[in-house]
């Protein structure tokens, strides 16, 4: 009978906690995947990761090609064959290329930095029910998401503004998105009433509630929001060609289109690849790899985030 009610009271496989790897446990209700579904999702998952990570390979491989190499192949390299870091080591030799990098770091580093301040500030003020104008301040911001000036009208504001040829026309056209205060707002609105209002008995303000109390409580959102701000000044290209006339000032995107469109070659890359030393293909991929490393680096340590960032806030209740 004792071994009855222990085997009735102890936990079974079924209701161990699972591991750190391991599935969670299933629903009651919900049916074990047979043998065919598992099969057909991993499978279907692999291509996905194939279709994904095999055009990023022949990027790789490309990009540390020999000339030799690429010329066998007849253009893109996909199994590697003599690897050369000729094509980074001229690009970060000090020329157009590596000035282009820092700008584009600098560009992405200041802009973010200017853009969520700003946008938590504003999320903050239009979540506080009751404040001065945020209705009427909401409804404006949501207008500009479906209405525009247009293109010309934003380029003349900007040449009145004396922003031409200069790296604020880089920040400062696209400094905020709506999207990202809407959702910054959205979660600044799960967070309890209760633990603002103890704070305000207590003294705090508005900035020391919002740094001490709502941002702490919001690193997944911002977190999220850091990241699409930061890859959109990465991955921006249209505000330089647009507002900017000196090749110098060009961030890394803008000499990689040159690159690719075979338009303009850097000062002494270009006479390299003219004399044999290097391939142009090579210097085209190699360029791809330096600007899609970033991202490729910094979204691992964000996508932890990105599920609780982006939906908790969304749904009420």
């Amino acid at each position: 009978m004792t071994a009855v009610i222990d085997k009735a009271v102890s936990p079974g496989k079924s209701a161990r906690r699972p591991g750190r790897w391991a599935a969670p446990p299933r629903p009651t209700w919900e049916e074990e995947p047979s043998r065919a579904g598992l099969a057909g999702k991993g499978l279907v998952l692999t291509l996905a990761c194939l279709g994904i990570l095999f055009p990023l390979w022949i990027v790789l491989v490309t990009s540390l090609s020999s000339r030799r190499t690429i010329d066998e192949a007849g253009g893109l390299v996909m199994v590697p064959r003599g690897i050369t870091f000729v094509a980074y080591k001229e690009l970060l030799s000090g020329g157009q290329v590596t000035r282009a990098a820092i700008i584009s770091i600098l560009v992405t580093l200041v802009g973010t930095v200017f853009s969520m301040t700003v946008s938590v500030l504003c999320a903050y003020g239009l979540s506080r029910i009751g404040s001065l104008g945020h209705r009427w301040l909401l409804m404006i911001l949501l207008a500009t998401m479906f209405f525009s000036a247009g293109l010309i009208p934003t380029y003349l504001l900007v040449q009145s503004l004396g922003l031409t040829d200069s790296y604020l026309a880089l920040i400062l056209p696209s400094a905020l998105s709506v999207f990202n205060i809407l959702v910054l707002r959205g979660f600044f609105m799960g967070i309890s009433q209760e633990l603002t209002d103890s704070a305000r008995i207590d003294g705090a303000g508005d900035f020391r509630i919002l740094w001490q109390i709502v941002m702490p409580l919001s690193r997944a959102v911002l977190a999220v929001i850091t990241l699409f701000y930061a890859v959109g000044y990465w991955s921006a290209w249209f505000n330089a060609s647009l507002y900017l006339n000196d090749q110098n000032m060009m961030p890394l995107q803008n000499v990689m289109i040159q690159l690719v469109q075979k338009q303009e070659a850097p000062v002494g890359l270009g006479q390299a690849i003219k004399t044999g030393e290097l391939s142009g293909l090579a210097v085209q991929m190699a360029v791809m790899v330096m600007a899609l490393l970033p991202v490729a680096v910094l979204s691992p340590f964000v996508q932890k985030h990105f599920k609780k960032g982006m939906l908790t806030g969304a749904v009420k209740g």
